[in-house]
């Protein structure tokens, strides 16, 4: 698991979070931190990768976080639009969100779907 400014310990707590809500909700366990390409280091937070389904977790919105200033926010969207390319379908969600249970039933739907 990769440390972002010394958050080790709180992304696992987010994971262990994320993996325990999904088997609470009957879907499967994603995985976690995956690379989707070989030439570049860009990685999902969470994924189910037959099903190319992707989850982001977007910290910071609201206090102008890595994800919402200039060069995080073009990194991000070079980021979705390779995994777009690539088949991927990203869905991105707040720390808060993914702590709702409509998150969750997004999630089902769009692993059932499979498009």
């Amino acid at each position: 698991m990769r440390e972002f400014n010394g958050r080790k310990r709180e992304r696992k707590i987010k994971c262990s979070f994320v993996v325990a809500l999904c088997k609470s909700f009957k879907i499967p366990t994603p995985h976690q931190e995956v690379k989707f390409m070989d030439k570049r280091k860009f990685r999902f937070d969470f994924a189910w990768i037959d099903e190319k389904l992707a989850v982001e977790i977007e910290g910071g919105v609201w206090i102008q976080g890595r994800h919402t200033r200039g060069s995080g926010y073009v990194k991000d969207m070079e980021k979705y639009n390779l995994a777009a390319e690539a088949g991927w379908r990203v869905l991105r969600f707040t720390p808060q969100q993914i702590k709702k249970e409509e998150t969750y039933k997004i999630i089902q739907n769009c692993l059932e779907s499979k498009q």
